[in-house]
Order: C-alpha cells, then sequence, then structure tokens
C-alpha cells in the first residue's frame, strides 16, 4: 500500500466533454472521489494539474506568440486549473493546501512552494494541490510532477490518462496495440512509440529510482486500488 502519491492530472482530462475550459460535473466526481480515497485509505495525496484545457504553450507559440510567453501561459492555465479543483475539493470537505511554483502576487490563495510545509500539510490529511508548473518555460507538467514527488519524499506517481495504461502503440488509432503491464524507464525512453510522459520527465524519474504508474483516470476506483496495491495500468519502474 503506498502512504504518500503524487496525482499527475491533465489539463484536457479537467476540461471532460468540453473543448476548452473546465467540466465541472468531471471535476465534482474526481474531487468527490479523492475525498472518498483519503477517507478509506489515509494516503497523503499531491496533485498536479496541467493547463491544456486553458492555454497549451507549444500550440501557442504556433500562432504568433513566443514560445517562452507560451509556456508561462500554460503555467498559468495549470494554475487556473488548481484553484477551482481546491475549491472543489473543499466542498467535499476535504481540507487542501495549495502552493504555486510560479510566483504570483495577488488573492490567488496559493502559497509559495515550500517543501518542508509541503510535507507538514501532507501530514495533516490535507490534500496539495501544486501550481505554476516548475515555474520555469521549456518544462512540461509532467516534469513538474516527477520534480514534486521527490521533492515531497512520494512513493510513486499516478499519471492518469484516458486509456487503461501504456501500449506498444496508440490504442485510439490500433486496434491491435497491446499493453504492457510493465516496463522500465529505459525502455520507455528508447522506444518511440511508447508514450508515458515527456523524455525529460522520464529521465528524471529513472536517475532518482522513481516509480511511474499509467492508469485510466475514467475508470472509477482505479485510484483507490492502486492506493491499496492492485495491479492496474502500467508500472514504469528502474
Amino acid at each position: 500500500m503506498y502512504k504518500r502519491v503524487l496525482l499527475k492530472i491533465s489539463g484536457e482530462q479537467l476540461g471532460g466533454s468540453k473543448e476548452f475550459g473546465i467540466d465541472a460535473d468531471f471535476m465534482k466526481a474526481l474531487a468527490g472521489e479523492i475525498k472518498e480515497v483519503v477517507d478509506e485509505t489515509g494516503v497523503q495525496i499531491a496533485v498536479v494539474i496541467g493547463g491544456g484545457n486553458i492555454a497549451r504553450g507549444a500550440e501557442v507559440a504556433k500562432r504568433g506568440v513566443e514560445e517562452v510567453t507560451g509556456h508561462y501561459m500554460g503555467m498559468l492555465g495549470g494554475t487556473i486549473n488548481g484553484l477551482a479543483f481546491a475549491d472543489m475539493l473543499e466542498s467535499f470537505g476535504q481540507a487542501t493546501g495549495v502552493m504555486a511554483k510560479l510566483s504570483i502576487e495577488g488573492a490567488t490563495g496559493a502559497e509559495p512552494f515550500n517543501r518542508r510545509i509541503g510535507k507538514k500539510l501532507l501530514n495533516s490529511g490535507r490534500v496539495l494541490i501544486l501550481t505554476g508548473g516548475t515555474g520555469s518555460p521549456f518544462f512540461t507538467h509532467d516534469s513538474a510532477a516527477v520534480l514534486a514527488a521527490l521533492e515531497l519524499d512520494c512513493d510513486v506517481v499516478l499519471k492518469a490518462t484516458k486509456v487503461e495504461g501504456v501500449y506498444d502503440k496508440d490504442p485510439v488509432k490500433h486496434k491491435g496495440a497491446k499493453k504492457h503491464d510493465s516496463l522500465s524507464h529505459a525502455e520507455a525512453l528508447q522506444n518511440p512509440d511508447i508514450a508515458v510522459m515527456d523524455n525529460s520527465a522520464i529521465s528524471l524519474a529513472m536517475d532518482n529510482k522513481m516509480p511511474i504508474i499509467v492508469f485510466n483516470l475514467n475508470q472509477r476506483g482505479n485510484i483507490k486500488r492502486i492506493i491499496q496495491g492492485e495491479k492496474v495500468g502500467t508500472k514504469v519502474t528502474s
């Protein structure tokens, strides 16, 4: 059983059925599930949410905005998602803490990231929402998730997706795609057909022996099953 985990959610997932913005129904269901998991297992959860449903840096850059500016827009999008998700968790009675790697002055309610305080919040039973990516351009929220997991001494990174795990080819485009139950960080890096996280994130996880579990977030109960040690999705280890 895992005691402390980092849950990485993409902005697109928080967008649910919407092409842009936040799907309130999806977010509500996810917040309720996380509250339930915490209550029933006592697990400590830190969450990193991407900003793709608000702004994707690479796509924005293609439309004339400077790439660096696009990356900051993506980090701000992740911050918007994180603030919304924290409020939704609080509406279920789940205490949270919100910290930002990206410096934002004003009444956002997100405190500057502090590793020691973050660990204390997790120990107190709060779900810790980490916003603002890494705080620097050219790094994805995947990299931010692995980095945060290492900083907070998490046991594992849970990479939420819309499919059952990692396949030898895109299962959406190829009906004969085969799912991997497990593979190494090195295999994930070397095979261009395997999509787990971006190479920077996988390399960081490999160098620090941080396991990653890729699973289907849309299957309710998967988070709890993983926490309890059941084999769900694909496990990427050293």
